[in-house]
């Protein structure tokens, strides 16, 4: 791989972690796609901080169920959407816009129907 296009993924992998780290705190972002397009340019880029990611003790996990076949644990599946519902119906309510709301449900949707439609895996008893 080019280096350029090495530190590209690097640095992209890097913001996407951080901004999903903030996202932990601020509702309208979104923390696990980005944590999972930060695996993805770590992948791309760094051997080192891909398995770092792989093992982290909160990142980690989120990152194993998407690369998993067995599919996302249902209990986890259902909070994304009902928490992604949640935080759009208070942007909808904060924004009021019709054009805004119509966008909010449109995408709403389409993830939902996506999430609903990955293979899910009963929640494991710890």
């Amino acid at each position: 791989m080019m280096p350029a296009k090495k530190y590209f993924y690097l640095a992209l992998g890097w913001f996407s972690l951080i901004t999903g780290i903030i996202g932990i705190y601020l509702p309208l972002l979104p923390t696990t796609p980005l944590v999972l397009l930060a695996a993805w340019c770590f992948s791309k880029s760094s051997e080192r901080f891909h398995n770092w990611l792989l093992n982290h003790k909160f990142f980690g996990p989120i990152v194993r169920d998407w690369q998993s076949e067995d599919g996302i644990p249902r209990r986890s599946r259902n909070r994304a959407i009902l928490f992604m519902w949640v935080g759009m119906s208070i942007s909808m309510l904060i924004v009021y816009r019709f054009w805004a709301t119509i966008g909010l449900i449109t995408i709403g949707t389409c993830v939902s129907i996506y999430l609903l439609r990955l293979p899910v895996r009963e929640d494991q008893q710890d």
